[in-house]
C-alpha cells in the first residue's frame, strides 16, 4: 500500500473506502447506509448503525482475553505517583461510576459536565458517560468560573463531575469552590455534583447537591453498556468563537470510533498492545481523541500525565516517562519541545534516558517552527512529524501517514492531506489557486467520518461559520498554500482566534474583558509570535481622556481581570498604552497590520487607513515597551 493510491481511493470512492474502515470495529448493528444527509442537507455517515464506544474501548478487549493488559498508566510527577490500571480494572471503575450516575437519575440523552485535573478519574468519568449514553462536555480545568458558567448554561448538564483539587507545578488549585462559583453564576442549575476527593489538603465546602465520588462508586452496581445510534452525540467540546461565545462542537459516536481506529493505525502507526502517549489534557480535543478513546479502542496503553515538560521536576520529565513506560509513539505540542529546548539546549537530560522504545514523535496544536524541528532532530533519533487538525475535525486532516507510507519531511509543512479530506486552497472568490499561492484552506464535502456533526443547539452558526462562505466546502478558518508536490503549509488563522500553546482562545472575548476596565476607552487584543507558546495575546489600549492611571497599575489590573474571567491559560502579560488604534475610514480596526508590526513581518499600509502616521505611533509604542520584534532579548519572536 502506498499513500498516493490509498488517498486517491478515499476521495474517488468514499462510500466504499469508509465502509471497509467501518468493518474494523464491532457494531451491535452494522450500518447499511454508509453515506446520507441530515434534515439540513449535511452529510451523515453510518446513520443506521448502533454501537457503544465504551464497549469498544474496554469490554471488547476483556472478552477477547486482554483484561490483564495495562490500559491506563497514571504518571503524576507533581504528586510523585505512578499507578497502572488494566482493562479489567478500568472497566470495573467505569461501570460502577456509570451505575452510580444512573442511580442519580442520569439516562441516555442527558448531558454532564466534567471539570477535572489530569487524573484517571477524568477518563473514568468520560467513559462512564459514554457507557450509558450520556453526552459529556469536558471543560479544561484551567478555565475560570465565568467560562465554566457559560458552558453550563449552553449544554445544561444534569450533573457535574469534579475533583477537590488540581496541582499546577507546585501550587494547589481548589476545583470545588470554582465549580460552586460557576453554578452560582449560571442560570441553569445542575441537579448533582459528584466530587472526587484527592485528599491533598484542599478544603472542600460541602453543598446540598454534592455527592462523594468514592462512596457513590463503592455503593453502586456495574452498569452495562447502553446501545446508541451512530449519530448519538458522544460529547460536546467548546472551542473559542470569534463572537466571544464559545462554540459547542458536537461529535457523533459511530463516525468517531471508526475515525480514531483509522488514525491510530494509519496515521500514528501504533500496533495493538503498544504504549501511546499524548501529552495533553482531557479538556482539549487531543485528550478526547488520543488520551482516552483512540488508544483504548486500539488496545493501547495510554498515559495520563499530570505534570509539565519542565519544572516537574525539570526538563528531563518527558524523557523519563518515555524511558520508564517504554513509550512507542508520542504526541505533544511544539510549545513543550520549545520549553525543554530552552531549559536544556544541549540535550544533556536526553542523554541520560533510554529512548529506544520510541518510534515516532508527533507534533500539533500550533505552528512548529523550523528551529524547533531541527533541535529535536539533532538530539532524538526518531522522526518528528508535524501535522494539522482542529477541534472541529476531531482527528488529523493533514499529516504524514506513518502507517501507510513515510513520506519525506519538509520543514514548515504539516504534510499532505489525510485520507477522506479533499483539501483545496481558494482565493476570496472561491477559485482554487496555484502552487505556492496563499489562500483559504477549505475541504470539499463530505468531510470524512468522525468530524463535527453540528454546533450544540446552534445550527445557523454552524452553517454560517463553516459552510456558507464557500458552498459545498468546509471552511477551516485557516490560511495556507500547497507546493508543487501537494505538501500543505498552514500560515495561521484568518479570524481573531489565536493559538496559545495549543489552546485556541478568542481575542474578541479578551477585548470585551479589557474594555470593561473603567480606564479603557477602546482596545484591541492581537496574537503575536512567541518563542515558547507559539502565540501570546497583546492588549493595545487607548485610555480615557485625562485618566491619571499609571501604565503599570493598568497592566496589572487588566491582567487580573482576564485571569479571573478566562483563566491563566489566556497568558495575557503585556498591555501597551497607545494614543489611538489604526483603523480604516469606515472604522474597522486593522488588527492584521498591528500583528505584522509587532512580529516584524513585511506589510503594506492599506489604502483605506484613516491616517498613515499611526503606523509609526504603534511601532514606537511597541519599541518603548520592548514588545515582539522590538524585544532586545528576542524572547517574543520565533
Amino acid at each position: 500500500m502506498n499513500y498516493k493510491d490509498f488517498y486517491a481511493e478515499s476521495i474517488k470512492q468514499p462510500e466504499k473506502f469508509w465502509a471497509e474502515q467501518a468493518d474494523t470495529i464491532d457494531w451491535y448493528k452494522k450500518p447499511k447506509i454508509i453515506l446520507s444527509e441530515d434534515e439540513n442537507g449535511y452529510p451523515l455517515w453510518y446513520k443506521d448503525g448502533e454501537l457503544n464506544i465504551c464497549y469498544l474501548a474496554l469490554d471488547k478487549h476483556i472478552q477477547d482475553g486482554y483484561g490483564d493488559q495495562v490500559a491506563i498508566i497514571y504518571d503524576s510527577p507533581v504528586t510523585q505517583t505512578v499507578k497502572k490500571y488494566t482493562f479489567s480494572e478500568v472497566k470495573t471503575e467505569v461501570a460502577k461510576l456509570a451505575g452510580g450516575m444512573q442511580s442519580l437519575g442520569l439516562k441516555k440523552g442527558d448531558t454532564a459536565v466534567i471539570y477535572m485535573p489530569m487524573i484517571p478519574q477524568a477518563a473514568f468519568a468520560m467513559l462512564a458517560c459514554a457507557r450509558i449514553g450520556v453526552t459529556h462536555s469536558v471543560v479544561f480545568g484551567g478555565f475560570a468560573p465565568h467560562e465554566l458558567a457559560i458552558r453550563i448554561d449552553d449544554c445544561k448538564p444534569r450533573l457535574i463531575i469534579t475533583a477537590s483539587s488540581g496541582i499546577e507545578v507546585d501550587r494547589l488549585i481548589t476545583y470545588k469552590p470554582l465549580v460552586d462559583e460557576a453554578i452560582a453564576l449560571a442560570s441553569h442549575r445542575p441537579k448533582k455534583v459528584i466530587v472526587f476527593s484527592r485528599k491533598l489538603g484542599a478544603r472542600v465546602p460541602f453543598k446540598k447537591y454534592d455527592v462523594d465520588y468514592d462512596a457513590l462508586v463503592y455503593g453502586s452496581e456495574e452498569a452495562p453498556c447502553v446501545l446508541v445510534n451512530t449519530t448519538h452525540p458522544l460529547y460536546i467540546l467548546y472551542t473559542s468563537g470569534t463572537t466571544g461565545k464559545p462554540k459547542g462542537v458536537v461529535r457523533d459516536t459511530g463516525g468517531c470510533a471508526v475515525a480514531l481506529k483509522f488514525s491510530m493505525q494509519h496515521i500514528y502507526n501504533v500496533k495493538e498492545d503498544e504504549v501511546f502517549w499524548a501529552a495533553s489534557d482531557v479538556g482539549w480535543v487531543v485528550g478526547h481523541s488520543f488520551i482516552v478513546y483512540g488508544p483504548l479502542i486500539n488496545r493501547n496503553a495510554t498515559i495520563i500525565f499530570e505534570g509539565k515538560p519542565i519544572k516537574t521536576p525539570d526538563a528531563s520529565t518527558f524523557w523519563r516517562v518515555i524511558d520508564e513506560h517504554k513509550v512507542n509513539a508520542m504526541f505533544t505540542a511544539p510549545t513543550a519541545i520549545r520549553a525543554i529546548k530552552k531549559e536544556d539546549p544541549n540535550g544533556d537530560f536526553i542523554k541520560k534516558c533510554d529512548l529506544s522504545s520510541l518510534k515516532t514523535q508527533f507534533l500539533a496544536g500550533e505552528r512548529c517552527d523550523i528551529a524547533t524541528l531541527e533541535w529535536y532532530s539533532e538530539h532524538i533519533p526518531v522522526p518528528a512529524i508535524d501535522h494539522w487538525w482542529q477541534t472541529e475535525s476531531g482527528w488529523p486532516m493533514i499529516a504524514n501517514m506513518m502507517g501507510v507510507e513515510q513520506l519525506p519531511v519538509k520543514p514548515g509543512s504539516v504534510g499532505k492531506a489525510v485520507c477522506g479530506y479533499d483539501i483545496k486552497i481558494f482565493d476570496e472568490a472561491g477559485t482554487e489557486v496555484g502552487a505556492g499561492e496563499q489562500g483559504y484552506v477549505v475541504i470539499k464535502l463530505p468531510l470524512p467520518p468522525g468530524t463535527l456533526l453540528d454546533l450544540w443547539n446552534d445550527n445557523p452558526r454552524f452553517k454560517a461559520g463553516y459552510l456558507e462562505q464557500f458552498p459545498g466546502y468546509y471552511f477551516s478558518g485557516d490560511g495556507g498554500y500547497k507546493d508543487e508536490e501537494d505538501y500543505i503549509f498552514i500560515t495561521g488563522r484568518v479570524d481573531d482566534v489565536i493559538n496559545v500553546a495549543g489552546h485556541r482562545l478568542s481575542t474578541s472575548e479578551m477585548e470585551e474583558i479589557v474594555s470593561s476596565h473603567q480606564s479603557v476607552a477602546e482596545c484591541a487584543v492581537i496574537g503575536i509570535n512567541d518563542a515558547l507558546k507559539g502565540q501570546v495575546p497583546l492588549a493595545l489600549v487607548v485610555t480615557k481622556l485625562n485618566d491619571p492611571i499609571e501604565h503599570f497599575q493598568l497592566e496589572q489590573e487588566i491582567i487580573k481581570l482576564v485571569r479571573q474571567q478566562i483563566g491563566a491559560v489566556a497568558s495575557l502579560r503585556n498591555v501597551v498604552i497607545v494614543e489611538r488604534l489604526p483603523k480604516t475610514r469606515s472604522g474597522k480596526t486593522l488588527r492584521k497590520l498591528m500583528r505584522s508590526i509587532a512580529d516584524g513581518d513585511d506589510y503594506q499600509i492599506p489604502s483605506t487607513i484613516d491616517d498613515e502616521a499611526i503606523v509609526e505611533e504603534i511601532a514606537s509604542a511597541l519599541e518603548k515597551y520592548e514588545i515582539g520584534t522590538y524585544n532586545k532579548n528576542n524572547t517574543n519572536s520565533i
